[in-house]
């Protein structure tokens, strides 16, 4: 009984300090601090057996005792055993109650004593309670990602077993995230009453990332154009713009697919892969993955036929649409698009559910492939019902009118195609939207269901932000594109910024009284300041135009994919100069007038209050899949304004753009757009040198429409370039003052690639393309000049006193002088006094010409968290004397 006592006392100690089996470094308890435990060896698996028994291994329990228990009552423990007091016991049948003790995890050590005189003791050690679960180090993966993943839970009996999982699930978690190298340390912190604080210290490591990717076995393509068709990618330079050079388990798979896929469209129909091994580096931090791969023979296409089982599917005709021809190349790629085109074609006829089946016969000896594709009979299709789910606030009718099948229609697979286009246009719903077929109540029926996730529509904004070309801005703006569920547009805003204040309110009913008619109104203030540059950057304002007015709009479409619409607009339209800034009293008279010294000729013609009255109209056509972010299709659109409709103004304007797009796989998208516009006047000149078109009504081009200019930095202009004291003229840019003139004729054109991003990039929003600008404006009568030097009378006016009165004067060292009421004449002996109100300049006309500006760039949108954001980086590679280039162009905004 010493030697037990001894042992018992030996694995308190030991068993103090650990209870995962050599887990020892403690953490910060919730109720005492914790002591370093000393080192001490593993504790007994569960699986060992308890110490020998002493003899005899046999006998009649004559008593049963629980020693040690503290939580559990001594009957409790007895039930979980077969032995009973008065029934015979053998060696193995104890060994079976240590087994039975154990398997309940409530213990963590279990003893019988007594076996010797049948008085038994069962001596327990229960397993600690779980006060908390702590976790410690973790930064990229936060705590509410983890504890899910944790089955200890507090109030929880600790067991190892249990411990053990939870760390592989950790790890597990982390391995996912590509972190290979992370590691996790459980540990405990003994607190009084058998209870544990558990404490997960994880080290999380780099992710681990693909140091090399090694291919065995290609022979007709090498390691770089079979990697370039991977979605793993070797970490590089550039590899933190995307995650593909972090390793999963999952992407490798995908990899052995796109190989497979690669080498099936060269031909290769016999290639597979042997086997893809991913082996992680010594270090834990990089893995090193090699593809073996069978190349096989390369075959080519023997006869390619289809053979229809459906009567007005004749094969004939069908033969006629392959793609592939004899001796052509084999391409899986074309055998699946063939069938998606045998089944879309089959849908025309009304065949919703064409069964397309490719056989084949390979020729081995002679590398050739057979292909016949067979159309098995099915009977005409169609619609039997439209199911609509998933819409709360927005109404069926609403959804069901894009519809170009009704109840009952005979099925089309283009039709069903052009509805969802239009109801993904609609911009409620998200994206990818999808119109599912189904087998309806009989084999001639289909059931057309579309399943749609509504997004917000109704918009609350108060923005703040500050753009290269508005500088600081402010916007305050309510909408709703879905407005009562009915599909209908209200809008409200007010905008402020530097050089620009608008206030807006408008409406439109795509469907009015539910007839395929939209309608709508609106009515704005809009004021706008103009602004030349001098001293460089330095913005000048120069004329405010502030247009006070409305519009009312009506539309309807003439055929599927072309529209018509009218509209009538009455705008009054004022063009004003700051007087003290630009007016002068150039006859001594009181009488001041706008000043061509001072402001220009062509500003002071643009003066005046006008009404303009205006009718016009656009004819639209559009096969886009989506008009808000199109990545197929092409749109064209021819609009006319006329104005003298009543009114001071008298102008017909006509403008056409068009645009088509192109996705070319893999998520790019590639857009050709272009766009001109005329004005012709029908008011005469007020002069020489005054062009009949206002200021206000001709075409500007710049920033933003044309990157790598300024705003209205293309076109016709006027430089006003100062002298020198000694007459010759000034040739520093910045020094010169720059003033656009418009033109009554522009063209613009433009080619974009849209660039795809990894996954985990696009979350962020971000979506960057490449484009070439080209454009120009011109077509401005020619203005009257003025080159005034050094000394020049014509830079002089009469002075004037504070009180606006001309002044008289002497002259002399010691002039005297005299003011003089509007209209009188200098007394006898004085004459005017005069003074030069600017400094001598020429004016220059420059940038009228159609020849094309050319800029190319690289920009960047994003939805950032504060708000939506542009930035664009272009070239101008073509210009024009005069013209106004900008580098960098941006534009952002804060939500608040």
């Amino acid at each position: 009984m010493k030697a037990f006592s001894k042992r018992r006392r030996l694995c308190a100690v030991l068993l103090t300090g650990t209870v995962l089996g050599g887990y020892a470094v403690p953490a910060v308890a919730q109720d005492q601090p914790a002591q370093e435990a000393p080192a001490a060896p593993s504790p007994v698996p569960v699986e060992t057996p308890a110490p020998p028994v002493q003899q005899p291994w046999s006998g009649t329990v004559l008593s049963l005792n629980v020693a040690g228990n503290q939580r559990l009552e001594p009957e409790t423990v007895i039930s979980y055993m077969k032995l009973r007091v008065g029934e015979p016991y053998t060696k193995e049948q104890l060994d079976e109650a240590l087994r039975d003790l154990y398997a309940t995890e409530l213990f963590a050590d279990v003893q019988i004593l007594g076996g010797d005189t049948g008085n038994l003791i069962i001596q327990v050690r229960e397993n600690p309670v779980i006060n908390r679960i702590v976790l410690e180090g973790n930064k990229r993966i936060k705590d509410d990602k983890i504890n899910p993943e944790i089955r200890l839970a507090p109030r929880q009996i600790f067991t190892r077993t249990k411990a053990r999982a939870d760390v592989a699930r950790i790890i597990e978690l982390y391995r996912r995230q590509g972190r290979f190298a992370a590691s996790v340390e459980p540990k405990i912190v003994q607190l009084d009453q058998n209870r544990v604080d558990v404490v997960f210290e994880i080290s999380e490591g780099p992710k681990s990332k693909i140091r090399q990717i090694n291919i065995i076995g290609n022979e007709e393509f090498s390691d770089g154009e079979l990697r370039g068709e991977m979605v793993t990618k070797r970490t590089g330079l550039l590899s933190f713009l995307g995650s593909g050079n972090i390793y999963d388990p999952d992407r490798l798979a995908f990899d052995q697919q796109k190989l497979r896929q690669f080498y099936l469209t060269e031909g290769y129909a016999d290639f597979r892969v042997v086997s893809a091994v991913a082996e992680l580096t010594p270090d834990r931090r990089d893995f090193i993955i090699t593809y073996v791969v069978e190349e096989g023979d390369r075959y080519k296409f023997a006869d390619v036929k289809v053979e229809s089982a459906i009567r007005d599917f004749r094969s004939e005709d069908l033969n006629r649409l392959l793609p592939m021809k004899s001796g052509d190349w084999y391409n899986a790629k074309q055998i699946e698009d063939t069938v998606t085109l045998l089944n879309e074609s089959a849908g025309l006829f009304g065949y919703a559910f064409a069964d397309v089946q490719p056989n084949f016969d390979r020729d081995k000896e002679n590398k050739t492939m057979s292909v016949t594709f067979q159309v098995a009979e099915t009977p005409r299709v169609y619609v039997e019902r439209i199911d609509i789910n998933g819409n709360t606030s927005t109404r069926d009718k609403v959804i069901r009118r894009e519809f170009r099948l009704a109840e009952g229609d005979p099925f089309n697979s283009v039709r069903v195609k052009r509805s969802r286009d239009r109801i993904q246009s609609l911009g409620f719903f998200q994206d990818n939207l999808e119109i599912e077929q189904t087998q309806g109540s009989a084999a001639d029926r289909v059931i057309l269901a579309v399943d749609v996730e509504e997004k917000a529509t109704g918009e609350l904004q108060l923005s703040a932000g500050f753009s290269s070309l508005e500088r600081f801005l402010i916007n305050l703006s309510i909408a709703q594109r879905n407005f009562m569920g009915k599909g209908q547009t209200l809008r409200a805003g007010v905008n402020y910024s530097s050089y620009s204040k608008s206030i807006e309110l408008g409406f439109t009913d795509p469907y009015v009284f539910d007839r395929n008619i939209a309608v709508g109104a609106d009515i704005y203030r809009r004021d706008y300041n103009s602004f030349n540059y001098i001293n460089g950057d330095e913005r000048n304002t120069t004329y405010q135009q502030v247009t006070t007015g409305g519009q009312i709009r009506m539309g309807v479409p003439l055929t599927e994919y072309l529209s018509l619409q009218g509209r009538y607009s009455l705008n009054l339209e004022e063009v004003s100069l700051n007087r003290n800034t630009f007016f002068s009293d150039p006859e001594g008279d009181g009488i001041f007038t706008c000043d061509p010294l001072l402001a220009g000729r062509y500003l002071c013609d643009a003066l005046g209050e006008r009404l303009n009255s205006s009718i016009g109209y656009s004819l639209a056509f559009s096969t886009l899949n989506n008009s808000l972010r199109p990545t197929a299709g092409e749109r064209l659109t021819l609009s006319q304004d006329f104005a003298g409709l009543g009114g001071d103004v008298h102008y017909l304007r006509t403008r056409i753009n068009g645009a088509k797009y192109w996705g070319l796989g893999g998520g790019f998208v590639f857009s050709a757009s272009a766009e001109a516009g005329y004005i012709h006047s029908f008011d005469d000149s007020t002069g020489p040198g005054v062009d009949p078109v206002r200021l206000i009504d001709r075409f500007f081009l710049g920033e933003p429409q044309m990157r790598g200019f300024d705003i209205r930095g293309v076109g016709p202009r006027i430089q006003r370039i100062p002298y020198n004291d000694d007459g010759t003229l000034v040739t520093d840019r910045k020094n010169i003052t720059d003033d656009a003139l418009g033109g009554r004729a522009y063209y613009l054109g433009r080619i974009e690639l849209e660039i795809p991003l990894s996954a985990g990039i696009r979350e962020f929003g971000l979506r960057p393309s490449a484009f070439i600008d080209v454009g120009a404006v011109f077509g401005v009568k020619n203005p009257v000049l003025q080159d005034l030097k050094p000394g020049d009378p014509g830079l002089f006016r009469p002075a004037l006193n504070s009180d606006g009165l001309r002044l008289c004067t002497t002259g002399g060292e010691t002039p005297v002088n005299t003011p003089i009421p509007a209209g009188a004449s200098c007394p006898a002996g004085q004459s005017i006094l005069t003074q030069a109100i600017t400094g001598p300049f020429k004016e220059v006309f420059l940038g009228d010409t159609p020849k094309p500006r050319v800029s190319i760039g690289f920009g960047i949108n994003w939805n950032s968290p504060f708000g939506p954001f542009r930035i664009d980086i272009a070239k101008a590679l073509i210009k024009a004397e005069g013209d106004d280039t900008k580098l960098l162009t941006f534009n952002v905004g804060t939500a608040f």
